[in-house]
């Protein structure tokens, strides 16, 4: 959480319910109440409010996410036009590679993907459209970072830390800058299992007028994403389908 602006309590209790609701796949009162450490009380007059709004449904005594959210998501992702212009690209490129490609933008310092499309040998994933990753550990993350004001990453960093989440990642500051130096300069990056162990990944910045905008990547098994394919072929191709992006974006 930010420091700043006070924060309002009843608020922030009621999204901590709403995200656990998420992360169990539903579930009642008590072990909401139990897994959060709240009284039962204050879960119950919440969850009513959630559901009186239409946020939450209940059955038969397990109360869950509500279809309400995916209007409001719909909403938030077309606000952003390269979620219009840039899903038939991101459909090329799952064709051409065979594999997963993503489209993906920055929000409040994390990586939200916004569109993905399946090639015929693409792998399944924990991934969806609306999941937050930390931006350090995927390759499309540090294909945005690159491109941001030194002094935006720091906050960043500041306020998310570098966690590892497998042996490879990143996780000292100096070590991250001196990578997205490289990116600047190369114009892609890399993810080497940094996110997902076996998994690996090519991504490259969609930028207009000098500002990023979003991200495009393909991942794949690591067993495929060897040799040139992986370090030359993959980052043209990725490359040039955020090129068409821009294109589009500039003079759609």
């Amino acid at each position: 959480m930010q420091s700043g602006a006070p924060s309002v309590q009843a608020t922030e209790t009621s999204f901590r319910i709403i995200e656990a609701l998420m992360a169990r796949e539903g579930a009642g009162v008590t072990e909401l109440s139990q897994h959060l450490e709240l009284p039962k009380s204050t879960v119950y007059n919440h969850l009513k409010t959630l559901e009186r709004n239409e946020y939450v449904t209940k059955r038969e005594g397990t109360y869950d996410i509500g279809l309400r959210f995916l209007q409001l998501g719909e909403y938030a992702r077309n606000r952003r036009r390269v979620t219009k212009i840039g899903p038939p690209e991101i459909d090329k490129l799952a064709e051409q590679t065979n594999e997963m490609a993503n489209l993906l933008v920055e929000e409040h310092g994390r990586g939200v993907f916004v569109y993905k499309s399946k090639g015929p040998d693409a792998v399944h994933m924990d991934t969806h459209e609306g999941k937050r990753v930390h931006l350090h550990t995927t390759a499309f993350g540090k294909a945005i970072m690159a491109y941001l004001p030194e002094e935006r990453v720091d906050a960043i960093i500041d306020r998310h830390g570098l966690p590892r989440a497998t042996p490879h990642t990143i996780t000292d500051r100096d070590e991250l800058f001196d990578e997205l130096e490289v990116i600047e300069k190369r114009g892609y990056a890399f993810d080497r299992e940094e996110r997902l162990t076996g998994l690996q990944c090519v991504a490259a910045p969609v930028m207009t007028d000098d500002a990023i905008v979003a991200g495009v990547s393909v991942s794949g098994p690591k067993s495929r994403m060897q040799g040139e394919w992986f370090t030359d072929e993959l980052p043209s191709l990725v490359k040039g389908t955020a090129n068409v992006i821009e294109i589009n974006l500039t003079y759609s």
